[in-house]
């Protein structure tokens, strides 16, 4: 009987702990989401940089921050794109918000070019806000069906550009003692994660 006792306490300080776990997390979120006050992104500097700017959520981004008084650095493959994002972009904010572009197409490009493209296009401009947000998927595969092109571009993509652009502006931040990095993942590496057809794409976006 007494240890059963035993591990019916036990059972119920871990569920405790667990449940209080929780409750922390949720009222953490609670508190980011809807209490917090907002950050003045401009503390950060008065530039940001959003790589996959012409599409989806970079696109998205992008005009939120313009909105928030942040001149940009559009990165993305497409010239044609990234102009007509410049123009509206311009034709929203008009001569507020300052543009700039920089086409580079992530998946072929190597480390040491992807940061030396960032780095020229930032030099003498206050950076505070690097976005990694590109992200490159593909249909539905087994792991073993992808191929070996479409693997390697994919971390370039996912993994490796988002490390090389980073070391593109991070001398400036640390010299100014002020910068933030956001690297954007997915909900398929938390919530699918064990999806088999989605687990290249997932183990790079964690």
């Amino acid at each position: 009987m007494a240890l059963a006792d035993f591990l019916i306490a036990t059972a119920a300080v871990l569920g405790f702990f667990s449940l209080f776990k929780n409750l922390l997390a949720f009222a953490r979120w609670l508190y980011a989401a809807f209490l917090r006050k907002p950050k003045d992104l401009r503390d950060y500097g008065s530039w940001a940089i959003v790589t996959g700017a012409t599409d989806g959520i970079g696109k998205a981004l992008v005009f939120e921050l313009a909105s928030k008084g942040l001149n940009l650095v559009l990165v993305g493959r497409n010239p044609s794109k990234l102009e007509a994002t410049s123009r509206e972009l311009r034709d929203r904010f008009g001569a507020t918000t300052e543009v700039k572009t920089v086409v580079a197409d992530l998946a072929k490009l190597s480390g040491e070019e992807i940061a030396a493209a960032i780095a020229g296009a930032t030099e003498g401009i206050d950076v505070g806000l690097l976005v990694n947000n590109a992200g490159m998927a593909s249909r539905p595969k087994y792991f073993h069906e992808v191929d070996r092109e479409l693997t390697e571009s994919m971390l370039r993509v996912n993994v490796n550009a988002a490390v090389w652009a980073t070391k593109g502006v991070i001398d400036g931040m640390l010299k100014r003692k002020r910068g933030a990095i956001l690297n954007m993942g997915s909900g398929s590496a938390m919530y699918i994660s064990s999806y088999p057809l989605l687990t290249l794409y997932a183990s790079t976006k964690a």
